[in-house]
């Protein structure tokens, strides 16, 4: 198949709205801890609304919090995430603000955490006792913690708190070479879905960058990244497996915490471009 050929059905997977999208709006110059407007909320969104059902957010303070409300207000459901750090004041922002979006119906998926265990930012049993107030603040809707795979492995006490299991599965994480990438997932997929206990398992994020260094045998690259788009929702699509995929946009900010690789994670560039063209 020609990369035109592959193009067109990515985006005719896309147009036909994949399950869900990562969002976070900030544009060029901006990174958290920018306080952000409905307005920019609104025009980010709009670019990315007609092809997904979710979105997943990733904050509740600075302004993201009033995204959920208006993913909702424009036919969208939400995995709302609250923000977990070692910044026990902030947290509790988090928090309350999360419960309070979902108590107003805005929540779909509540996911208290993202990558916390990864980053060991806070010991299991705080982790613990983040979800439980949770659950007990907003029965009825879905509660979970989003992380690694391997880690619902390494921490079985996380994954029985948890209502659903949130996984990011990142074959280039890995150092797995693109050809092999989908396999690899699939054996992450599986491997979390053995410690679910029957709950359900979504993947949270996975993705592939299209720019940047090479992470091991993992080469970022517009082919790459666009094979393994394309193969993944197959896959998603054949066995009804729900993802979110990694990113909406690309977003200059995070190079400082994966490098260069990490400003190019996006299915759109920085201004809201499509990429894959």
């Amino acid at each position: 198949m020609s990369r035109e050929d592959k193009v067109e059905l990515l985006w005719t997977i896309l147009r036909r709205q994949i399950h869900g999208l990562s969002f976070s709006p900030y544009i060029e110059g901006q990174s958290p801890g920018t306080e952000i407007s409905e307005r920019q909320i609104r025009e980010r969104l709009r670019i990315i609304e007609p092809y997904t059902h979710w979105i997943r957010s990733f904050s509740c303070r600075e302004g993201n919090q009033e995204t959920p409300r208006i993913a909702h207000e424009n036919g969208l459901k939400t995995m709302v995430g609250v923000g977990l750090s070692e910044e026990l004041d902030k947290n509790e922002i988090e928090l309350r603000n999360g419960i309070e979006i979902a108590r107003a119906g805005h929540a779909d998926i509540l996911a208290v955490g993202n990558e916390v265990m990864l980053r060991e930012d806070l010991t299991e049993d705080q982790l613990i006792d983040y979800l439980e107030r949770a659950k007990a603040a907003v029965p009825g809707v879905p509660v979970g913690t989003v992380d690694a795979y391997f880690l619902f492995e390494n921490h079985p006490r996380v994954a029985a708190a948890c209502d659903t299991l949130l996984v990011n599965c990142y074959p280039f994480w890995e150092s797995c070479p693109a050809e092999y990438a989908l396999l690899y997932m699939k054996e992450m997929y599986r491997r979390a879905q053995n410690v679910a206990d029957g709950k359900k398992v979504i993947i949270s994020e996975t993705g592939w960058p299209t720019v940047g260094s090479p992470f091991g045998a993992a080469v970022p690259s517009y082919d790459h990244a666009l094979e393994y788009f394309i193969r993944a929702y197959q896959w998603a699509h054949e066995e009804g497996i729900e993802i979110f995929y990694f990113s909406s946009f690309d977003e200059a900010w995070k190079v400082g915490d994966e490098g260069d690789v990490g400003a190019y994670w996006g299915l759109w560039d920085k201004d809201g471009n499509p990429k894959f063209i």
